[in-house]
């Protein structure tokens, strides 16, 4: 249902258009603000709790996104998602490193991630296409209970998952300076600089106005493919235990090396429009390599402690770009 929820509320529910971009939006807002908080929890009280929580928030939210009515369900609907996303989010990249470094094998962890996050993305197109074609063929109850039934299975996986024990880190005295240091950033911004562009680089595309139905599907999965494809090409990129203090002292500079590169295609697609969807693919799949290598490099710079809050902090960062950066394409749009 995931690209079914504006069509929802707008079309079966009978709401405003600009009453649901609002909701949809302090969501957006609400996830930023407790995006620490929630990272915190995890790292207080367990990865796998958390994990627990959020995935149990998430059914609660599709049954609200199902069942609610009016404002108050919307709002209800959008707070849940983005709590349930919030529990989520820092906690799963945490426990994954914990997991690897209990097996002795850390330098796993770039790898499963970048895999996993480039099957992650290619998934999402297909149950898109599914969502799709079960509502056509047998309406959106149909389509609701198919999403409550995968969250179910999600909580159910939460739970069956184990909390690995702590992990000591001491290859970094930066550690012990607090959650963002001046490495921390040059590890945290370029990514999220990356992602925001991109994400204002298929809005532009999507609101052209040659745009047609086709075209934007086309260009919607083609992006999702070309952020898979980056994912998937981190694993190849070195890393490991063994090369953990090469690989600390180089993320940094690969991260502005990559996001100098995106700045050159930006270039590109403002100076010749005729190649703007193709830079936009590009700056997608640069996008989709920075964020695994990101999230090694962050977890392998964390404290113990505070794996989940800074892995949280990159969420905040990427999410509060977006936010900033899409109203000024708004605005290039109309001129």
């Amino acid at each position: 249902m995931h690209g079914l929820y504006l069509l929802w509320w707008v079309e079966e529910r009978q709401m405003f258009a600009a009453v649901v971009a609002s909701a949809l939006a302090a969501g957006d807002l609400a996830l930023m603000l407790i995006e620490i908080p929630t990272g915190w929890f995890a790292d207080r009280y367990g990865h796998k709790k958390s994990l627990v929580v959020g995935s149990a928030i998430q059914v609660a939210g599709m049954l609200a996104c199902w069942l609610g009515h009016g404002i108050p369900g919307l709002i209800a609907a959008s707070v849940l998602v983005a709590l349930g996303d919030a529990f989520r989010s820092g906690a799963r990249q945490a426990l994954l490193y914990r997991s690897c470094v209990a097996l002795h094998q850390e330098g796993a962890f770039q790898t499963i991630e970048a895999r996993t996050d480039a099957l992650e993305r290619l998934a999402l197109v297909g149950l898109v296409l599914a969502g799709g074609a079960i509502v056509e063929t047998f309406g959106f109850v149909a389509g609701w209970i198919a999403e409550t039934m995968l969250c179910t299975i999600g909580l159910m996986l939460a739970c069956a998952m184990v909390e690995p024990p702590a992990s000591p880190h001491t290859d970094s005295p930066e550690t012990s300076a607090g959650l963002l240091t001046m490495r921390m950033a040059l590890l945290v911004l370029p990514a999220a600089a990356l992602g925001a562009a991109a994400s204002a680089g298929s809005f532009l595309v999507q609101t052209a106005g040659r745009a047609t139905v086709t075209g934007v599907t086309a260009f919607v999965a083609a992006a999702a493919i070309a952020e898979a494809t980056g994912s998937w090409l981190a694993i190849h990129v070195p890393s490991g235990s063994a090369r953990a203090a090469f690989a600390e002292a180089t993320a940094p500079r690969q991260q502005v090396v990559l996001a100098g590169v995106g700045s050159l295609l930006i270039a590109v697609a403002l100076a010749v429009p005729a190649a703007f969807e193709v830079t936009m693919l590009a700056l997608a799949l640069l996008s989709g390599l920075a964020d695994p290598l990101r999230a090694a490099a962050v977890q392998r710079l964390s404290k113990d402690e505070a794996r989940a809050r800074t892995a949280s902090l990159a969420g905040v960062c990427d999410m509060a770009l977006s936010t900033a950066l899409l109203p000024l394409a708004g605005m290039w749009r109309r001129r």
